[in-house]
């Protein structure tokens, strides 16, 4: 039966425009035939097909994550690569960062003002309020406000909040105590004109009179804006690139590595020296190493939540040295290191932002693998490779989005598995061309990723996506270095847009909402 209504046409309008410089017009013109002819035989408009594009609520056009993508890109290691606990860079990590801000703007303020404070008030939005039972955003909410950091926080703080969570604690401000306690974290709209998906306000209240108050943002990866940010004064980049063909040119002309030039950028735009930027590097390597160490030693437990799932990295661990066959080893090896690091993650134990908290399992098991369990590089050339894969993350982050509340989990596992790709194409000292290949098939072939965690927890399907995530950084680097690079199609920049294009049209429902997909298919007893 046709549905169609009368003056709707049957097929689209011829598109007489040539196909773009240097695609086989063939090829090009059978495709657009075939399309045609489906649309005819069925009777239904293709979406390829449609006037306009779905639409998404756009992002607030003065967040200065708006900003930034244009221009020379300013990020630095010690922003990117952050310490604290999980399950969420942007729903447990952003939030105490952000609560730990206001709770110092607080005690700051006049000794008339703090000595009339009696209460916190933080207000979470948007995909904070939608999943934050899930990733625990209200614990790490109100550890921010009692004083606690990400990165120096004990996470059996957090741990012993979800075990008790009508404990009460006391506040000084000044002169001033008062109490609070997981009560004033309040759970609001989920659904609104927010200038971000994780917006949130912090109160310090008297009584009901409101004496500070402060509206933020969790705009993925751990970093955070605020109402009014302005982000710090930086030195000026060596080398300004807002794109991986800019690197590329670079390194043609001046004969470096992709490594070379982001260390040259670091102590550029952070104004510290080399031997501190390896240092720093240092401690994230040993971070990385220490968290799939701890995961794979953990004997098979329940994972907090409703769910009930059980881990399984030390038991993947186990059996995969016992596998005949060099891939398979290595390949059952590589899995279990990224399920290692992903289900300290779900423990909420402390993890490292590469670039987020749910995709927490895919650079460290490359590391690992790059190093003591694995091929075992030299630590100089792990260093290397962590350099470069910051860079493909600051372009993701600069041209698109960390945040899976923005972009679903192409932004998030296609991100890190796309730094990833490219760590292990600088530590095996593979040309740029490669590095930049490699980087753009890990991130291709997760484009389009929805984040639809099963009951609001970063577990289903998130801690089985690290895995993923980590083989296929591998199966990157390893197409990359065996095919001609030239004859690469697809590059790194056209990826990057892709992912950018398709974070802005796809659904809300797969955008860390818990309203779509495995969240709802998967029902749990």
């Amino acid at each position: 039966m046709d549905d169609r209504t009368e003056n709707e046409p049957l097929a689209p309008k011829l598109d007489l425009t040539e196909p773009a410089q240097g695609s086989d017009r063939r090829a090009f013109m059978m495709r657009s035939a075939l399309a045609t002819a489906i649309v005819s035989l069925t009777g239904r408009p293709m979406a390829a097909f449609a006037d306009a594009p779905a639409k998404a609520p756009p992002l607030d056009p003065r967040l200065e994550v708006v900003r930034t993508s244009k221009g020379p890109i300013m990020t630095t290691l010690e922003e990117f690569y952050k310490v604290g606990p999980g399950p969420s860079s942007s729903h447990t990590i952003g939030p105490m960062r952000i609560t730990y801000d206001f709770y110092q703007r607080c005690t700051k303020l006049p000794a008339d003002q703090l000595a009339q404070a009696t209460a916190f008030r933080v207000n979470l939005f948007g995909s904070l309020s939608a999943t934050g039972k899930g990733h625990g955003t209200e614990r790490a909410a109100l550890a921010g406000i009692l004083g606690k950091e990400p990165a120096t926080i004990d996470p059996a703080f957090l741990d012993g909040l979800r075990q008790k969570p009508d404990q009460v604690f006391s506040v000084t401000l000044g002169g001033k105590k008062f109490n609070a306690s997981l009560k004033d974290i309040i759970y609001d709209k989920t659904k609104g004109d927010f200038p971000h998906p994780n917006t949130m306000t912090c109160h310090l209240m008297a009584g009901d009179k409101v004496l500070l108050e402060q509206e933020y943002y969790s705009v993925g990866g751990g970093f955070i804006e605020w109402k009014g940010y302005k982000p710090p004064k930086k030195g000026t980049p060596k080398y300004p690139y807002e794109t991986m063909a800019q690197l590329i040119d670079y390194a043609k002309k001046n004969k470096l590595s992709l490594a070379q030039i982001a260390m040259a950028n670091e102590i550029a735009v952070s104004g510290k020296s080399e031997a501190d930027i390896n240092a720093f590097l240092d401690k994230i390597i040993a971070a990385m190493r220490a968290t799939v160490k701890t995961g794979l030693g953990a004997p098979m437990s329940v994972l907090p939540g409703p769910i009930k799932l059980k881990t399984k990295a030390h038991d993947v661990y186990v059996n995969a040295q016992k596998q005949e066959g060099t891939a398979r080893k290595a390949i059952g090896l590589v899995s279990a290191y990224a399920l290692a690091g992903s289900e300290e993650n779900a423990r909420g134990h402390l993890v490292i932002t590469a670039p987020t908290g749910g995709s927490a399992g895919v650079m460290p098991a490359v590391v690992y693998s790059l190093g003591e369990g694995g091929v075992k590089l030299p630590e100089d050339k792990i260093r290397a490779g962590l350099l470069v894969g910051a860079m493909v993350g600051y372009l993701c982050k600069h041209r698109a989005t960390l945040s899976a509340a923005e972009g679903g989990c192409q932004a998030e596992i296609g991100v890190a598995s796309a730094m990833s790709a490219a760590m292990i194409a600088q530590a095996y000292d593979a040309p740029p061309q490669v590095a930049a290949n490699a980087a753009e098939a890990a991130l291709e072939h997760h484009l389009g990723m929805t984040c639809d965690p099963v009951a609001g927890y970063v577990q289903i399907p998130c801690i089985e996506r690290c895995a993923f995530g980590a083989v296929k950084a591998w199966t990157g680097y390893l197409i990359a270095t065996n095919e001609i690079p030239a004859n690469h199609r697809v590059d790194f920049d056209s990826t990057v847009a892709a992912m950018a294009i398709t974070a802005k049209e796809m659904n809300s429902k797969y955008k860390e909402t818990s309203e779509g997909g495995l969240a709802v298919s998967v029902v749990l007893c």
